[in-house]
């Protein structure tokens, strides 16, 4: 018997396109702000520096997140991890090491 864990409608989540969404909507507010103050309007200079920061940190998780997505497709290209739990092979083990047991505890 083998149980199914993941169904495709349960498969994770594109994260990299969150994170693309969120760089670029950093991006546009920066760039905003850049052309607020080429019209000499300095008072979003303290937007600027969120928006920065907001792009620094979408960048940073956008890496980490592409990292976790092909360590992903390594694990299933590999077939490990791939979601399913074998019942019978699990039965097996614990049988193999019960008497394991057994036999240690009866030397």
């Amino acid at each position: 018997m083998t149980l199914n864990f993941l169904t495709e409608a349960e498969q994770p989540a594109g994260f990299l396109d969150i994170t693309e969404t969120w760089l670029r909507e950093a991006g546009e507010t920066l760039g905003t702000v850049v052309e607020a103050i080429k019209a000499g309007d300095f008072s979003h200079v303290k937007d600027a520096n969120l928006a920065v920061r907001d792009l620094k940190a979408a960048v940073h998780l956008a890496i980490f997140e592409g990292d976790r997505v092909e360590k992903l497709r390594k694990t299933v290209a590999t077939g490990v991890g791939t979601g399913q739990l074998d019942l019978n092979a699990a039965r097996d083990e614990i049988g193999r090491r019960l008497a394991c047991l057994r036999h240690a505890s009866a030397g």
